[in-house]
């Protein structure tokens, strides 16, 4: 058991399944400007890191057409994307826990600030944080680096980076960790290519939330959040 005084998390593919919200609207969005499908396993790729870092690589894409497409991607994010993902099953639970235990709860995402706190309210997760931490605005395409991120929830709440830990399912969650001297939970139940988190040098992995629960909070809470997604899910719960 870790038992930190703060948890930091990112958000999509950790605390919200964005249930295709993401990648059928860069799909929208590059078909609007006729640009061809690059196909589901590369917009997968694109969950985590800044539009700008992600669009940047697809084939058709030119630097001067990024700003006008990530415009049209957040419209159709704004009408529909954001009622359409969901918080994984027991995140609310695990939330309330740690809460409960007196740990501060942050969010930690490379999403633009402003647009992470509208989905977080939208899913009803807002009550159960302590705090929202982003990107400024969508970034300059140079770096997809969360560093600066996790560095301002640190500053902000005046944590002891040895006390914390980052709970992310892509390196970019990990690194940040790593450059903040904090520890790093991988979270197995995300858009992590294989091998990807090992790589980065998670300190921890979690296969699922009630995992999570436990290395974050002790062996009973990972077993209260076992039953409680076995009784709302009897055919077989998961995260």
């Amino acid at each position: 058991m870790i038992a930190p005084s703060a948890v930091l998390l990112d958000l999509d593919g950790t605390l919200v399944d964005p249930a295709g919200a993401i990648t059928s609207g860069i799909r929208f969005a590059l078909t609007q400007a006729q640009i061809p499908d690059p196909g589901e396993e590369k917009l997968l790729s694109l969950i985590g890191p800044p539009l700008t870092i992600g669009l940047a690589t697809i084939d058709g894409v030119d630097p001067s057409t990024i700003g006008s497409l990530i415009a049209t991607y957040r419209a159709q994010y704004a009408e529909s994307g954001m009622a359409a993902s969901r918080p994984y099953p027991g995140v609310p639970e695990l939330l309330a826990a740690l809460r409960a235990s007196g740990t501060t709860v942050l969010v930690a995402t490379a999403k633009p600030t402003h647009i992470a706190r509208a989905l977080l309210e939208v899913q009803g997760i807002t009550p159960l944080l302590d705090g929202v931490f982003g990107n400024d605005d969508e970034g300059d395409g140079t770096s997809s680096s969360k560093t600066h991120i996790l560095a301002a929830a640190i500053a902000e709440h005046d944590l002891d980076p040895a006390q914390c830990v980052m709970v992310g399912d892509r390196r970019y969650d990990i690194e940040a960790a790593h450059e903040n001297d904090m520890a790093s939970i991988g979270a197995g139940w995300g858009f992590a290519e294989a091998g990807e988190l090992e790589a980065a040098g998670a300190g921890a992995h979690a296969a699922d939330l009630a995992e999570l629960a436990g290395l974050l909070l002790g062996n009973a809470a990972e077993e209260t959040l076992r039953e409680s997604l076995l009784a709302a899910n009897p055919t077989g719960a998961g995260a």
